[in-house]
Parts: structure tokens; sequence; C-alpha cells
């Protein structure tokens, strides 16, 4: 395992306004903080949400599309304007990147899961900084990810990263609903812990995640060995402050079993 290898994850929430457009602001901020991490040393893979909600964006169609249809449209224009809006970004750093479309068959013991872990290495070892979604011109059905969550989980995986963080639109998991007056941050979850009861399964506004998907997830890396922290990406300069003194901003911290 790399201690200096991270996989972020941006969602969909983070990264889009209210009218599902994309946030360029907000993107400009998490690549600047990128960059300082990279700066400091870390080798980074980002997991990028907002391809789907970029198109649909983008797009005003006036005629009736069924669920696949819409994702295979929007996905395949808002990609490309997606990265474009990354390339342009960590270009003002002189960072490379490269797009890494993926499926989840690819996650799959065997030849597929060689290659990419393979392009994975050598883009790191080259200095390319990954940016990673789902073929959601190609994946539907059976063939998809359950969300991004679950892709940045096995990517973090098949990297072998220390750490796998998931940026969403609040702080973490609470103990009840985040706006309740008596809700509290649950700050570290060790191993053996359950919160289940504390964990909804509805979706994200503009993605499929959700709270209970990040908790699937961050559960199956902990048992791997890799830490997971959610945290509130809307926050100013949230990544340097979760690799540099996580304990003076808000966010859950899942312990990984030591291996």
């Amino acid at each position: 395992m790399n201690n200096r290898r991270i996989v972020i994850k941006v969602g969909s929430n983070v990264l889009t306004r209210s009218d599902g457009k994309l946030d360029v602001t907000r993107m400009s901020a998490i690549v600047d903080q990128i960059a300082c991490l990279r700066r400091q040393g870390y080798e980074v893979i980002l997991v990028s949400s907002g391809a789907v909600a970029s198109g649909r964006g983008e797009l005003r169609i006036d005629h009736s599309l069924d669920s696949v249809e819409q994702r295979q449209l929007f996905s395949a224009v808002g990609q490309v304007k997606l990265v474009g809006l990354y390339y342009d970004l960590f270009r003002e750093f002189g960072i490379h990147v490269g797009q890494v479309l993926t499926m989840k068959e690819n996650f799959q013991p065997g030849e597929q899961y060689e290659n990419q872990r393979a392009c994975m290495e050598v883009m790191l070892e080259n200095g390319v900084l990954p940016i990673v979604n789902e073929n959601d011109t190609v994946s539907v059905t059976e063939l998809m990810f359950t969300d991004n969550d679950e892709l940045s989980g096995l990517m973090a995986e098949m990297v072998q990263a220390s750490t796998l963080v998931l940026l969403s639109n609040i702080d973490g998991v609470y103990t009840a609903h985040p706006d309740a007056p008596d809700a509290q941050l649950i700050r570290s979850v060790a191993p053996d812990r359950d919160l289940s009861e504390y964990i909804r399964p509805e979706r994200s506004a503009f993605g499929r995640g959700g709270m209970h998907s990040k908790y699937q997830t961050a559960s199956r890396m902990q048992r791997a060995g890799i830490r997971v922290m959610i945290a509130n990406g809307e926050r100013d300069n949230i990544l340097i402050d979760l690799m540099e003194r996580p304990k003076d901003v808000p966010h859950t911290e899942f312990i990984p079993v030591c291996n």
C-alpha cells in the first residue's frame, strides 16, 4: 500500500449548481487543492462525477427519451465539457491529466483488470493525474456500478491507495438528519462499528449515490485496510485540511483494519 497515494471522489452535488450546470468556481477550488497536494508529494487519482448533470444542463431536448437514452446522450455530451474544464484548470499548474472511462467488468480478475491497473500505474509514474468516471455511454443496467462511490472504492483497491476521500455536500455521517437539532456528526468509525441505523437509502439530487452508498463503500474499504474520509466538498480548503489537520475539520473517518 502506498501511503502517499490517495483517491478523491467528487460527487455531482459538489460539482453542480442548483440549476444542474457545472459549478466552475467549485471545480477550480478543488483543482487548486489537488495541485497543492501534488506539490506536497501526494499521488492523486480523481474520480469525478458530473458528466450526466453537465450534459443535462447543456442540452434542451424537445422529445421524449427513456432513462438509458438520456444517460447515454447526456453523459456523452457532458463528459467532453467536464474533462475539458479539468484540462484547462490543471494546465494552469502545469499538470497533465488523462481521462479514464471504465466499466464494472474491468474490475473482474483477468486481462482487462491487469491492463487497467497497468494504465493507472504508468500514468502515475509519469506524473499524469488520472480523471476517472464510469463509461455511461456503454454501461447500462447490470453493467453499471452502483454509483461512483463504488467505483472509487474499487479504484482505491486497484492502485493500493492508503486513503479514499469521498466528497459530498454534507460533513459526514450524522446520528439523525443533518438539519435535526439533535443531530451529531460521527467523527470516527471503528472497524467493528455498525452505523446502519443512521443511514437512509436516499439518493443525491443530481447523482445516483447518497450516504447509503458511501457507507457501503467505506465499510468495504475499511475491511480492506484503506482509510476512508467522508467530508463536505463545499468547505473551503477541505482537501488540504483533511490531509494536514483532520482534527480541525468536520468529517467522518473510517479507521481501517490493520493488515
